[in-house]
């Protein structure tokens, strides 16, 4: 049961944004920057954002070498340049938005473990350099041999490092707050614990049904990545869980900064002298491609194992906590940033890359949205 007043004032907005994530908030935020009289409302279906935003490892990433190699092998060479030039962007909005600072940002590189197999990816590190050298202000990996010898590893199964220059490390909880309180500093609404049911296209506006009330604007964006399937059924979106553990702290810990292998299916970095590892989906894709935001035993098994064996082979530790966030993917790794429709708008399937896309996704979805506005 609804009052007069309510129907009159707190119903209907300019436009409506479902899913308070990093692409969600950067799309409000990129609207109100070019559109300030604009009266937006952000949905988000948890009481915290519900995919990976606040639940991901920390990383600010453009791609691994072996991880572009895989992408090459699917996708045009120009696509793949578009794509880490893409991540290159998000990165320097979201850093000239919030602040190094307000996120802990640190562009300190990363690396990569390479595996005997893997070794043939050196053979190429040169041309993926030369490839990438129009977006980068300099050669993107390097060998890293020296710094092996220090780490710690396990050398029978890391054969060598490489060198990423041009990624980073945040803290993701100080991240998603200083977003929130920049949409709030703007006059951005945010209502959580808004499941959506659906949403319904007429001439003139959108209507977003949820249990209790519906909502109405004239423009409604959908940023909800991996969950965008349920309100539209027809898009070629594939969710992806990423499960994720932390230690408790490690007493002489050898490395910092963050690190990827086997082409990025797996992750770690050091945290207050712990180590926060992630990943394994790639031993079940078909199982790992859920929204259901638990964890698998075999999985976080696998990811124990590679610990003890790879990481910190003769370091004691023990698991502080687990997790898991839930990603989008698709036929390639490109986004869906585009019009669904006269008046509703994507910003889907950020391929496990949200963090390093959100921010230009929701630039160039603002901007999608303005012009036809």
């Amino acid at each position: 049961m609804l009052s007069y007043w309510e129907k009159q004032s707190l119903l209907h907005y300019d436009c409506i944004i479902l899913g308070s994530g990093i692409t969600g908030l950067s799309t409000a935020i990129s609207l109100k920057e070019k559109a300030p009289g604009k009266r937006i409302l952000v949905m988000e279906r948890g009481l915290l954002p519900t995919g990976a935003s606040t639940k991901n490892a920390g990383f600010a990433c453009i791609g691994s070498l072996t991880e572009i190699l895989d992408d090459l092998q699917t996708m045009p060479e120009e696509d793949v340049v578009a794509l880490v030039q893409l991540r290159r962007k998000g990165l320097q909005l979201l850093r000239s938005r919030i602040g190094d600072e307000r996120m802990l940002y640190r562009e300190n590189g990363s690396y990569e473990l390479i595996s005997e197999a893997e070794m043939p990816a050196l053979q190429q590190l040169d041309a993926v350099n030369a490839l990438l050298s129009g977006i980068l202000p300099g050669p993107a990996f390097a060998p890293a041999e020296k710094a092996l010898e220090r780490m710690g590893f396990h050398r029978g199964y890391v054969k060598a490092l490489v060198r990423n220059n041009f990624e980073g490390e945040l803290h993701t909880g100080m991240m998603m707050r200083t977003l929130t309180d920049l949409a709030t500093e703007r006059g951005i609404e945010i209502k959580t614990g808004c499941h959506v049911t659906g949403i319904t296209e007429t001439e003139k506006q959108v209507q977003v049904h949820t249990e209790a009330i519906t909502f109405t604007a004239p423009q409604v964006a959908v940023c909800t990545n991996a969950f965008a399937k349920a309100l539209l059924p027809e898009l070629d979106v594939t969710p992806g869980r990423g499960q994720v553990l932390i230690t408790t702290p490690v007493k002489g810990l050898p490395f910092k900064g963050i690190y990827h292998f086997d082409k990025g299916y797996y992750y770690f970095r050091e945290l207050d002298g712990r180590v926060l590892f992630g990943g394994g989906r790639n031993l079940d894709f078909s199982g790992e491609a859920t929204t259901d935001i638990a964890l698998k035993h075999s999985i976080q098994q696998d990811l124990e194992e590679k610990l003890r064996t790879i990481i910190l082979p003769s370091l004691q530790f023990g698991i502080e906590d687990r997790w898991a966030g839930i990603m989008a993917f698709g036929p390639t790794k490109q986004p869906i940033i585009r019009p669904h429709s006269d008046r509703i708008y994507l910003a889907v399937r950020m391929g496990g890359m949200g963090i390093a896309i959100g921010s230009e996704a929701g630039r160039q979805l603002a901007g999608l949205m303005l012009r036809s506005a």
